[in-house]
Protein backbone atom coordinates (compact mmCIF):
# COMPACT_ATOMS: atom_id res chain seq x y z
CA UNK A 1 0.00 0.00 0.00
CA UNK A 2 2.98 2.55 1.00
CA UNK A 3 4.77 1.63 -2.11
CA UNK A 4 1.73 2.29 -4.03
CA UNK A 5 1.15 5.32 -2.59
CA UNK A 6 4.58 6.27 -3.54
CA UNK A 7 4.79 6.02 -7.22
CA UNK A 8 1.05 7.58 -7.16
CA UNK A 9 2.56 10.62 -5.71
CA UNK A 10 5.96 10.47 -8.30
CA UNK A 11 3.16 9.74 -11.22
CA UNK A 12 1.57 13.11 -10.08
CA UNK A 13 4.59 15.23 -9.46
CA UNK A 14 5.64 14.26 -13.40
CA UNK A 15 2.46 14.90 -14.64
CA UNK A 16 1.85 18.14 -12.95
CA UNK A 17 5.85 19.23 -13.99
CA UNK A 18 4.80 18.40 -17.32
CA UNK A 19 2.03 20.35 -17.14
CA UNK A 20 3.39 23.01 -16.34
CA UNK A 21 5.85 23.01 -18.90
CA UNK A 22 3.62 23.16 -21.82
CA UNK A 23 1.36 25.74 -19.51
CA UNK A 24 4.04 27.86 -20.02
CA UNK A 25 4.66 27.19 -23.67
CA UNK A 26 1.24 27.34 -24.60
CA UNK A 27 -1.42 29.04 -22.84
CA UNK A 28 -5.13 29.61 -24.38
CA UNK A 29 -6.02 33.46 -24.10
CA UNK A 30 -9.23 33.49 -21.43
CA UNK A 31 -12.52 34.06 -23.47
CA UNK A 32 -11.11 32.09 -26.75
CA UNK A 33 -12.17 28.65 -28.11
CA UNK A 34 -10.41 25.71 -27.79
CA UNK A 35 -7.64 24.62 -30.06
CA UNK A 36 -8.16 22.79 -32.81
CA UNK A 37 -4.64 21.35 -32.11
CA UNK A 38 -5.25 18.28 -29.61
CA UNK A 39 -0.81 18.08 -29.01
CA UNK A 40 -1.78 14.59 -28.45
CA UNK A 41 1.37 13.31 -30.80
CA UNK A 42 3.31 16.42 -30.85
CA UNK A 43 3.39 18.09 -27.52
CA UNK A 44 5.34 21.29 -26.77
CA UNK A 45 8.45 21.01 -24.54
CA UNK A 46 10.64 23.97 -24.42
CA UNK A 47 14.02 22.18 -26.58
CA UNK A 48 11.98 20.84 -29.26
CA UNK A 49 10.42 24.44 -29.74
CA UNK A 50 14.16 25.97 -29.58
CA UNK A 51 15.27 23.58 -32.00
CA UNK A 52 11.90 24.49 -34.49
CA UNK A 53 13.25 28.02 -34.35
CA UNK A 54 16.44 27.55 -35.39
CA UNK A 55 15.42 25.49 -38.01
CA UNK A 56 12.79 28.16 -38.71
CA UNK A 57 15.65 30.59 -39.34
CA UNK A 58 18.22 28.61 -40.92
CA UNK A 59 18.65 28.28 -44.51
CA UNK A 60 19.99 25.16 -44.79
CA UNK A 61 16.35 24.16 -45.74
CA UNK A 62 16.91 25.43 -48.78
CA UNK A 63 18.98 23.45 -51.80
CA UNK A 64 21.00 26.55 -51.97
CA UNK A 65 21.47 27.42 -48.64
CA UNK A 66 19.88 31.22 -49.24
CA UNK A 67 16.33 31.18 -47.89
CA UNK A 68 15.16 30.10 -44.66
CA UNK A 69 11.40 30.12 -43.41
CA UNK A 70 11.72 33.59 -42.03
CA UNK A 71 12.38 35.00 -45.28
CA UNK A 72 9.09 35.15 -46.54
CA UNK A 73 7.91 35.03 -42.79
CA UNK A 74 9.60 37.77 -40.86
CA UNK A 75 8.91 38.42 -37.31
CA UNK A 76 8.25 42.03 -37.38
CA UNK A 77 5.74 41.75 -40.14
CA UNK A 78 3.80 39.69 -38.29
CA UNK A 79 5.93 36.49 -40.10
CA UNK A 80 4.07 37.87 -43.30
CA UNK A 81 6.40 39.40 -46.25
CA UNK A 82 6.15 42.75 -47.44
CA UNK A 83 9.04 43.01 -50.04
CA UNK A 84 6.56 41.32 -52.74
CA UNK A 85 3.13 40.98 -53.59
CA UNK A 86 4.03 37.49 -53.97
CA UNK A 87 6.82 35.18 -52.61
CA UNK A 88 10.05 34.56 -53.42
CA UNK A 89 12.44 31.61 -53.41
CA UNK A 90 15.86 30.38 -54.42
CA UNK A 91 17.61 31.56 -57.63
CA UNK A 92 15.10 34.57 -57.40
CA UNK A 93 11.72 32.29 -58.34
CA UNK A 94 8.53 33.89 -58.21
CA UNK A 95 5.98 32.36 -56.13
CA UNK A 96 2.30 31.91 -57.46
CA UNK A 97 0.98 33.38 -53.81
CA UNK A 98 1.63 36.39 -50.76
CA UNK A 99 3.26 34.24 -47.83
CA UNK A 100 0.47 34.83 -45.19
CA UNK A 101 0.96 35.03 -41.27
CA UNK A 102 2.43 32.58 -38.89
CA UNK A 103 0.26 32.95 -35.89
CA UNK A 104 -2.67 31.44 -33.69
CA UNK A 105 -2.21 28.21 -35.73
CA UNK A 106 -2.99 26.06 -33.26
CA UNK A 107 -7.02 27.08 -33.77
CA UNK A 108 -6.76 26.19 -37.85
CA UNK A 109 -7.27 22.98 -38.81
CA UNK A 110 -6.29 23.49 -42.45
CA UNK A 111 -3.25 25.72 -43.59
CA UNK A 112 -2.20 27.39 -47.19
CA UNK A 113 -4.27 30.28 -49.03
CA UNK A 114 -6.31 26.88 -50.34
CA UNK A 115 -6.28 24.64 -47.58
CA UNK A 116 -4.19 21.63 -49.10
CA UNK A 117 -2.43 21.08 -45.98
CA UNK A 118 -4.14 19.68 -43.14
CA UNK A 119 -1.70 19.17 -40.44
CA UNK A 120 0.20 21.78 -38.87
CA UNK A 121 3.41 19.13 -39.04
CA UNK A 122 3.37 19.13 -42.42
CA UNK A 123 2.70 22.33 -43.41
CA UNK A 124 6.46 23.10 -43.87
CA UNK A 125 7.05 19.93 -46.23
CA UNK A 126 5.23 22.45 -48.76
CA UNK A 127 7.60 25.31 -49.06
CA UNK A 128 10.88 22.96 -48.59
CA UNK A 129 9.78 21.04 -51.84
CA UNK A 130 8.19 23.94 -53.94
CA UNK A 131 10.60 23.82 -56.48
CA UNK A 132 9.51 28.01 -56.85
CA UNK A 133 10.43 28.23 -53.13
CA UNK A 134 13.35 26.28 -51.32
CA UNK A 135 13.33 23.29 -53.59
CA UNK A 136 14.80 20.84 -51.33
CA UNK A 137 14.54 17.38 -50.54
CA UNK A 138 13.48 16.02 -46.87
CA UNK A 139 16.36 13.45 -47.60
CA UNK A 140 18.77 15.65 -48.50
CA UNK A 141 17.79 17.97 -45.56
CA UNK A 142 18.29 15.52 -43.03
CA UNK A 143 21.50 14.38 -44.64
CA UNK A 144 22.81 18.30 -44.04
CA UNK A 145 21.64 18.38 -40.65
CA UNK A 146 23.18 15.21 -39.77
CA UNK A 147 26.47 16.48 -40.57
CA UNK A 148 26.83 19.78 -39.30
CA UNK A 149 28.44 20.69 -36.16
CA UNK A 150 24.94 22.27 -34.67
CA UNK A 151 21.88 19.71 -35.09
CA UNK A 152 23.15 16.93 -33.37
CA UNK A 153 23.35 18.55 -30.38
CA UNK A 154 19.95 20.25 -31.14
CA UNK A 155 18.29 17.13 -31.81
CA UNK A 156 19.72 15.32 -28.58
CA UNK A 157 18.73 18.09 -26.29
CA UNK A 158 14.84 17.86 -27.68
CA UNK A 159 14.40 14.23 -28.13
CA UNK A 160 16.58 12.43 -26.19
CA UNK A 161 18.95 10.87 -28.99
CA UNK A 162 20.73 12.96 -31.57
CA UNK A 163 19.58 10.66 -33.98
CA UNK A 164 18.02 13.12 -37.06
CA UNK A 165 14.84 12.09 -39.32
CA UNK A 166 12.22 14.10 -41.66
CA UNK A 167 9.52 13.43 -39.06
CA UNK A 168 11.72 14.88 -35.93
CA UNK A 169 12.88 18.01 -38.20
CA UNK A 170 9.47 18.75 -39.76
CA UNK A 171 7.34 18.20 -35.69
CA UNK A 172 10.20 20.52 -34.51
CA UNK A 173 9.05 23.24 -37.09
CA UNK A 174 5.78 23.00 -36.32
CA UNK A 175 6.14 23.04 -32.94
CA UNK A 176 8.20 26.28 -33.08
CA UNK A 177 4.99 27.66 -35.13
CA UNK A 178 2.77 26.40 -32.65
CA UNK A 179 4.39 28.63 -30.36
CA UNK A 180 3.48 31.99 -31.62
CA UNK A 181 0.78 33.08 -29.81
CA UNK A 182 -0.69 37.24 -30.59
CA UNK A 183 -3.41 37.80 -27.72
CA UNK A 184 -2.46 41.07 -26.54
CA UNK A 185 -3.39 44.11 -28.70
CA UNK A 186 -4.77 46.65 -27.74
CA UNK A 187 -8.14 45.68 -28.39
CA UNK A 188 -7.61 42.55 -26.60
CA UNK A 189 -6.48 45.39 -24.06
CA UNK A 190 -9.81 46.45 -23.98
CA UNK A 191 -11.80 42.83 -24.00
CA UNK A 192 -9.61 42.58 -20.56
CA UNK A 193 -11.26 46.24 -19.26
CA UNK A 194 -7.72 47.40 -19.15
CA UNK A 195 -8.01 50.29 -21.37
CA UNK A 196 -10.92 52.26 -23.41
CA UNK A 197 -11.33 52.68 -27.26
CA UNK A 198 -11.20 56.04 -28.29
CA UNK A 199 -14.19 57.86 -29.46
CA UNK A 200 -12.80 57.18 -33.39
CA UNK A 201 -11.85 53.66 -32.65
CA UNK A 202 -15.22 52.11 -30.87
CA UNK A 203 -17.06 53.77 -33.72
CA UNK A 204 -14.81 51.36 -36.18
CA UNK A 205 -16.02 48.89 -33.91
CA UNK A 206 -19.48 48.99 -34.34
CA UNK A 207 -19.01 49.30 -37.98
CA UNK A 208 -16.81 46.17 -38.00
CA UNK A 209 -19.24 44.41 -36.30
CA UNK A 210 -22.29 45.20 -38.88
CA UNK A 211 -20.22 44.55 -42.00
CA UNK A 212 -16.96 42.40 -41.14
CA UNK A 213 -17.53 39.82 -38.25
CA UNK A 214 -19.49 37.22 -40.06
CA UNK A 215 -15.92 36.49 -41.89
CA UNK A 216 -13.57 38.17 -39.60
CA UNK A 217 -15.02 36.27 -36.29
CA UNK A 218 -13.56 37.71 -32.84
CA UNK A 219 -11.54 36.71 -31.11
CA UNK A 220 -9.47 35.09 -33.88
CA UNK A 221 -10.78 37.49 -36.47
CA UNK A 222 -11.27 34.55 -38.96
CA UNK A 223 -13.88 31.79 -39.35
CA UNK A 224 -11.44 29.61 -40.98
CA UNK A 225 -13.80 29.00 -44.12
CA UNK A 226 -13.18 29.80 -47.18
CA UNK A 227 -14.70 32.45 -49.10
CA UNK A 228 -14.97 34.04 -53.06
CA UNK A 229 -14.40 38.10 -51.80
CA UNK A 230 -15.20 39.59 -55.03
CA UNK A 231 -11.37 39.85 -56.69
CA UNK A 232 -11.31 39.45 -60.10
CA UNK A 233 -9.00 36.82 -61.24
CA UNK A 234 -5.35 37.62 -61.28
CA UNK A 235 -5.10 36.63 -65.80
CA UNK A 236 -1.89 35.31 -65.44
CA UNK A 237 -1.81 33.40 -61.67
CA UNK A 238 -5.25 31.94 -63.17
CA UNK A 239 -5.16 30.61 -59.07
CA UNK A 240 -8.89 28.95 -58.89
CA UNK A 241 -8.28 28.63 -55.19
CA UNK A 242 -9.91 25.82 -52.98
CA UNK A 243 -11.19 24.12 -56.12
CA UNK A 244 -7.33 23.06 -57.13
CA UNK A 245 -7.68 20.95 -53.80
CA UNK A 246 -11.28 19.59 -53.80
CA UNK A 247 -12.19 19.77 -57.66
CA UNK A 248 -15.35 21.13 -57.14
CA UNK A 249 -16.82 24.10 -58.95
CA UNK A 250 -18.66 25.59 -55.88
CA UNK A 251 -15.08 25.84 -54.60
CA UNK A 252 -14.19 28.27 -57.74
CA UNK A 253 -11.85 31.27 -56.48
CA UNK A 254 -12.78 30.49 -52.75
CA UNK A 255 -9.68 31.52 -50.55
CA UNK A 256 -9.10 31.38 -46.84
CA UNK A 257 -10.51 34.01 -44.70
CA UNK A 258 -7.20 35.76 -43.12
CA UNK A 259 -6.97 36.72 -39.65
CA UNK A 260 -6.99 40.50 -39.46
CA UNK A 261 -4.58 40.51 -36.41
CA UNK A 262 -1.49 42.83 -36.91
CA UNK A 263 -3.01 43.58 -40.05
CA UNK A 264 -1.38 47.31 -39.79
CA UNK A 265 2.08 45.19 -40.71
CA UNK A 266 0.82 42.29 -42.84
CA UNK A 267 0.24 44.12 -46.32
CA UNK A 268 0.32 43.85 -49.30
CA UNK A 269 -3.11 42.00 -48.89
CA UNK A 270 -4.96 39.14 -50.15
CA UNK A 271 -3.69 36.03 -51.58
CA UNK A 272 -1.86 37.32 -54.42
CA UNK A 273 -1.13 40.62 -52.29
CA UNK A 274 -2.67 42.81 -54.88
CA UNK A 275 -3.35 45.91 -52.53
CA UNK A 276 -0.33 47.67 -50.64
CA UNK A 277 -3.21 49.79 -48.14
CA UNK A 278 -5.83 49.07 -45.85
CA UNK A 279 -8.10 51.81 -47.74
CA UNK A 280 -7.48 49.78 -51.26
CA UNK A 281 -8.57 46.82 -49.33
CA UNK A 282 -11.84 49.10 -47.95
CA UNK A 283 -12.47 50.57 -51.44
CA UNK A 284 -12.57 46.99 -52.72
CA UNK A 285 -15.15 45.58 -50.62
CA UNK A 286 -17.17 49.02 -50.73
CA UNK A 287 -17.23 49.34 -54.61
CA UNK A 288 -15.78 46.83 -56.89
CA UNK A 289 -17.17 43.75 -55.74
CA UNK A 290 -17.11 41.21 -58.61
CA UNK A 291 -20.50 39.26 -59.45
CA UNK A 292 -20.20 35.45 -59.90
CA UNK A 293 -21.70 32.28 -58.82
CA UNK A 294 -19.89 31.52 -55.80
CA UNK A 295 -19.41 34.93 -54.54
CA UNK A 296 -19.62 34.95 -50.58
CA UNK A 297 -23.29 34.85 -49.38
CA UNK A 298 -21.92 37.80 -47.16
CA UNK A 299 -20.97 40.42 -49.65
CA UNK A 300 -24.21 39.44 -51.68
CA UNK A 301 -25.33 42.83 -50.24
CA UNK A 302 -23.40 46.13 -51.16
CA UNK A 303 -21.36 47.99 -48.16
CA UNK A 304 -21.71 51.40 -48.35
CA UNK A 305 -19.39 53.22 -46.17
CA UNK A 306 -19.04 57.18 -46.11
CA UNK A 307 -15.21 58.36 -46.09
CA UNK A 308 -15.38 59.04 -42.25
CA UNK A 309 -16.73 55.30 -41.48
CA UNK A 310 -13.69 53.97 -43.25
CA UNK A 311 -11.05 55.97 -41.59
CA UNK A 312 -13.01 54.93 -38.36
CA UNK A 313 -12.75 51.14 -39.54
CA UNK A 314 -9.33 51.53 -40.00
CA UNK A 315 -8.78 53.07 -36.88
CA UNK A 316 -9.99 49.73 -35.23
CA UNK A 317 -8.16 47.68 -37.40
CA UNK A 318 -5.31 49.41 -35.66
CA UNK A 319 -5.51 48.13 -32.54
CA UNK A 320 -5.70 44.77 -33.87
CA UNK A 321 -1.54 45.21 -33.50
CA UNK A 322 0.26 43.28 -30.97
CA UNK A 323 3.65 44.65 -30.34
CA UNK A 324 4.54 42.87 -27.49
CA UNK A 325 4.38 39.99 -30.24
CA UNK A 326 6.00 41.28 -33.15
CA UNK A 327 8.73 41.88 -30.78
CA UNK A 328 8.82 38.99 -28.28
CA UNK A 329 12.89 37.96 -28.27
CA UNK A 330 11.50 34.69 -28.34
CA UNK A 331 10.47 34.57 -31.58
CA UNK A 332 13.35 36.28 -32.79
CA UNK A 333 16.80 34.83 -34.69
CA UNK A 334 17.85 32.62 -32.13
CA UNK A 335 21.29 34.27 -31.34
CA UNK A 336 21.63 32.99 -27.62
CA UNK A 337 21.05 29.43 -28.62
CA UNK A 338 23.95 29.49 -30.60
CA UNK A 339 26.01 30.99 -28.99
CA UNK A 340 25.24 29.02 -26.08
CA UNK A 341 25.74 25.95 -27.91
CA UNK A 342 29.16 27.67 -29.49
CA UNK A 343 30.22 28.09 -25.78
CA UNK A 344 29.14 24.03 -24.79
CA UNK A 345 31.27 23.15 -27.78
CA UNK A 346 34.71 24.95 -26.68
Amino acid sequence: MKKTFVLFCILFILITAFSTTNDALFRVPKHWPKPANSFNKNSLTANKVQLGRVLFYDPILSRDSTISCSSCHSQYTAFAHVDHALSHGIENNIGSRNAPVLFNLAWQRNFMWDGSIEHLDMQSLSPISNPLEMDETMQHVTFKLKHSVLYPALFYKAYGDSSISTEKTLNAISQFMLSLISADSKYDSMIRHQVRFTFQEENGYAIFKQHCSSCHTEPLFTNHQFENNGLLPDPILKDVGRMKVTQYPADSLKFKVPTLRNIEFSYPYMHDGRFKRLSDVLTHYTTIIQQGKTLSAQLQTPIVLTSNEKVDLIAFLLTLTDKHFLFNPDYSFPKEILLSLSKESK
